[in-house]
């Protein structure tokens, strides 16, 4: 063994899980600088595009260190180094994005979920993502302090998909960001028109070539030895190759005598690079040669990994020796503790077999597996056994996962990537593969998949013994009443449920949580509220009986949506937060859905609350946290946002956000029978604000016939209620189209629900529509005692029906609020009525023409940007007139402006 103990190095600390995904690395020691290249790159920052292409060697990736250094004061650089992996857009742009949020924090925090819970199998609309990511950009860069992108060694992720994604990114690329490639290829990017507007500098392999100056500079600081004819030969022969003096360098160091080094130029031209690499690894130590054939199929490695693949116990001194000769270790982090070899220097470890006997690849990996799995990266772990090629062993490892921690997280994004690379075969193969993966596919909506899975338990029929026997039927039990409610087939679901509950032994108790909760959301569906509260009481007496924090703050979450349904709002966001105090002992690095669901309902119920600004961000912290864990509840946030948006009048903005929904749901193949009613109501809400009566008129009538009726479906799990909001809506529709009485008729009828079913929030949502058409009927006596039973009825905390009548009546609805503790609630949260003085003015006075135009297209439903096209005036001009209409009105949204105005005589 050398001794290597003085050789100077990091001191020995604890390891740490960094990447160094955006670590950019010193400069090498020795390096010459290169002032001209730099100018000339300076020269090309008021433009788009840097491109920096040559072979490999020629110092690409150092210019790019240079001259991130050089940049003038006001300017920012990140920089991404690339590797094969990249060559995924998804995660190349998953990458890029979380690299941009170290300056813009909040940017794309909801694109970033979506990415992350991409599955490579399934096609990706890059280009739309790209598009809306990039109009967050531009708001949030400013051009005084621009940002230099650099994408190093952008060839080792080059392929087509990567190369149109960053066609398009250059394209559409925002002022104050410019981009900087470094590659041994010139990327497939049609570029004539960014010359012709001079929005590209390209410096390639000639430019980057040494010069005589810089490549004796470079000679004269490792070598003294070298002189006269031996310096030009070698600078002749190198043709300006950075990395082959080097390389040259480093076996000259070896050689020992001056009369050896003419010698290692022999040979092909071709040849030359090889053989200088050769000839490093040659000149090194055995010990250290056999340290680089084992650890050179590791993408990154610290001492104790090493140690651990080696089974050996001298990484560390090795890894400084390796620093210290500047044998092309690349530190992926500021504190040295993880590294990469330089990528041509790990190809050829890979490619060449050493002389002496090495370690097979797959037992290197295996070991690999065996650390990462003692660490407690699962991920890597898995990842490394599958690279060894051993799958039973990467199954092995998922099969250390229990279905209790499984269905307490509900993480099931990590589970669903590993199926990818673990043959059919294979997961079948054990009734514990079976039932782990059958319960993945459930939670994440994949439900023919999930039966097909299941349905492959029949083949260990019968079990070794009765017990086990009991056990299989029972789990697939449950996991077929999970299925049964997500195809809402009520009967089913009841049956399989209450059979399993039966049957399933004490320790399974995730499983029977599971039944329980479905249960108690399907009699919310029937109305059976009381039997809803029964069953969450024993879910959490069950819960906390085994101590399991995540499963308590799931039965959290039934109860509110119970207490939600029975108009408890107050009471409900007391059990949100109980459930919440109960996760926050828990790590905040991980990711729970249960705690994403917590904190989108908390949203949801403080939007009911009419306080929507508190409301939107607890919907975009609960989205980020849902997206990630791939659980559907991302519906309920875009939903809530939708519907906010709505009622502030963007509707573009509102369709938007369940576009963005719909195609999430696409991008992870769930059913539409999961999310296509919620969305469509929410749509057909919209549609009734716009004036968009037909598109609402057969959409409702398909909702109708889908969920109400003998026949009709369970209502999806995210919306029990969902036909009762069908009829509300329904009835809304009848008074837009002149059919009171028939409105009526259907809001007596679902008043007399809610009464006998306990309801109150649909209560409080049928009386306060009823108020509105009773007044739009002359009928104001009837109206006032419709609006004290509504007040009555929202004495649990329900306020949002009340905005909404507001919008219409606000000077009726404050003279009558006054006399009740919710109606003073609600006139704290109300705008206050105008000045007199402003309401007697003519409407002539109280607004421009201009604003006249804008707010008789608001009026009609239109979107700003609308308004922008139809009265030919800038987006801006609008949004400053309606800001002067609603001041001028003393309203604070549009709705309420409409109202107002209608009021005043100012509109028809």
């Amino acid at each position: 063994m050398t001794d290597l103990s003085p050789l100077p190095g990091p001191a020995s600390v604890a390891v740490a899980a960094l990447d160094g995904r955006f670590f950019r690395p010193p400069l090498p020691d020795g390096h010459v600088l290169r002032p001209r290249l730099c100018e000339r790159l300076r020269a090309g920052l008021g433009g788009r595009l840097l491109l920096v292409s040559a072979p490999a060697g020629f110092g690409k990736s150092s210019l790019a260190v240079e001259f991130c250094q050089s940049l003038p004061a006001h300017w920012q650089s990140l920089w991404l180094g690339l590797s094969p992996r990249d060559s995924d857009p998804g995660r190349f742009l998953e990458r890029l994005l979380e690299g941009l949020q170290d300056f813009f924090e909040q940017l794309g925090s909801r694109a970033l979920g979506l990415l992350k819970m991409r599955q490579r199998h399934q096609p990706f609309a890059f280009e739309e993502w790209l598009d809306g990511l990039l109009d967050e950009l531009a708001l949030q860069l400013d051009p005084s302090a621009p940002l230099l992108l650099v994408l190093d060694d952008y060839h080792l992720a080059q392929g087509p998909v990567l190369d149109r994604c960053l066609q398009f990114f250059l394209n559409h690329l925002p002022d104050g960001l410019l981009v900087m490639v470094t590659s041994r290829q010139r990327p497939d990017w049609h570029l004539a028109r960014l010359r012709l507007s001079r929005q590209l500098l390209e410096l390639n392999e000639q430019d980057l070539r040494l010069t005589r100056d810089e490549a004796l500079a470079l000679l004269d600081r490792h070598s003294s030895a070298l002189r006269g004819e031996a310096v030009e030969n070698l600078i002749q022969r190198s043709e300006g190759w950075v990395a082959g003096l080097r390389f040259w360098l480093l076996a000259a160091a070896g050689a020992g005598t001056e009369a050896a080094l003419p010698q290692a130029l022999n040979g092909g031209e071709g040849l030359i690079r090889d053989y200088l690499l050769e000839e490093v690894i040659d000149c090194l130590p055995a010990d250290v040669q056999a340290f680089l054939f084992d650890t050179a199929p590791q993408e990154r490695f610290c001492s104790e990994l090493c140690d651990a693949v080696r089974e050996a116990h001298d990484s560390a001194e090795i890894l400084r020796y390796l620093l210290a000769h500047q044998v092309f270790l690349v530190p992926l982090d500021e504190h040295g503790h993880w590294y990469r070899y330089h990528h041509l220097f790990s190809d050829l470890l890979r490619s060449r077999p050493a002389a002496h006997a090495m370690v097979p690849p797959a037992t290197l990996h295996l070991r690999a597996c065996r650390w990462f799995n003692a660490q407690g990266l699962l991920d890597e772990a898995v990842e490394q056994a599958l690279r060894a090629g051993h799958l039973d062993v990467a199954a092995n490892l998922v099969q250390n996962l229990s279905e209790e921690q499984l269905l307490a997280e509900q993480n099931v994004g990590m589970l669903l990537r590993w199926k990818m690379d673990l043959p059919d075969s294979l997961l079948i193969s054990t009734p514990r593969l079976i039932v782990l993966y059958s319960w993945a596919l459930g939670l994440a909506c994949q439900l023919d998949a999930a039966e097909e899975l299941a349905s492959h338990l029949s083949r260990f029929l019968p079990a070794p013994s009765a017990t086990a026997q009991k056990s299989m039927l029972a789990q697939w039990l449950a996991l077929s009443g999970i299925i049964a409610r997500g195809r809402g087939r009520r009967e089913l679901t009841r049956q399989y449920c209450s059979e399993a509950l039966e049957s399933l032994p004490e320790k399974r108790y995730g499983q029977r949580l599971m039944c329980l909760s479905t249960l108690s959301n399907l009699a919310i569906a029937d109305g059976d509220l009381w039997h809803a509260r029964r069953l969450n009481r024993e879910s959490l007496e069950l819960a906390q009986r085994v101590g399991n924090p995540l499963f308590e703050a799931l039965t959290h979450y039934d109860r509110a949506r119970v207490l939600q349904a029975r108009g408890e709002i107050l009471r409900a966001l007391e059990e949100v937060h109980q459930g919440l105090e109960r996760l926050r002992g828990l790590s905040t690095q991980r990711l729970y859905a249960v705690r994403a669901r917590l904190t989108l309902y908390e949203g949801f119920l403080l939007a009911m609350r009419l306080q929507p600004r508190a409301a939107r961000a607890r919907l975009q912290a609960g989205l980020s946290e849902a997206r990630a864990c791939r659980d559907i509840s991302v519906l309920i946030g875009h939903c809530v946002i939708a519907r906010l948006e709505g009622s502030a009048g963007e509707f573009a903005k509102a369709f938007a956000e369940l576009a963005e929904a719909e195609r999430l749901m696409h991008i992870w193949d769930v059913p539409p029978i999961y999310y296509l009613a919620m969305i469509t109501l929410v749509k057909c809400e919209l549609w009734l604000a716009q004036g968009r009566t037909d598109l609402a008129e057969a959409w409702l009538a398909r909702l109708g016939q889908t969920y109400t009726g003998e026949r009709a479906a369970a209502p999806p799990e995210f919306h029990p209620q969902l036909p009762l909001h069908v009829e509300l809506q329904q009835a809304l529709l009848d008074v837009i189209q002149g059919q009171p009485m028939l409105a009526e008729g259907r809001l007596n009828v679902l008043l007399e629900n809610g009464q006998q079913t306990g309801r109150q929030l649909l209560s409080v949502m049928a009386l306060t529509q009823k108020v509105a058409l009773l007044l739009g009927g002359g009928r104001e006596p009837e109206a006032r005692k419709a609006l004290s039973q509504a007040l009555d009825a929202a004495a649990g905390g329900v306020l949002q029906p009340f905005g909404q009548l507001f919008d219409e009546h606000p000077d009726w609805l404050r003279s009558q609020l006054a006399a009740s503790p919710v109606g003073r609630q609600l006139l704290e949260l109300f705008p206050p009525a105008p000045a007199r003085a402003a309401l007697e003015a003519p409407a002539a006075e109280l607004l421009s023409s201009r604003e006249l135009a804008v707010l008789r297209l608001i009026a009609q439903g239109c979107s700003n940007q609308e308004i922008s096209e139809q009265l030919f005036i800038s987006l801006h001009t609008v949004k400053t007139h309606a800001s002067h209409i609603n001041s001028k009105l003393g309203v604070e949204r549009r709705t309420q402006a409409v109202a107002r105005a209608k009021a005043l005589g100012v509109l028809a």
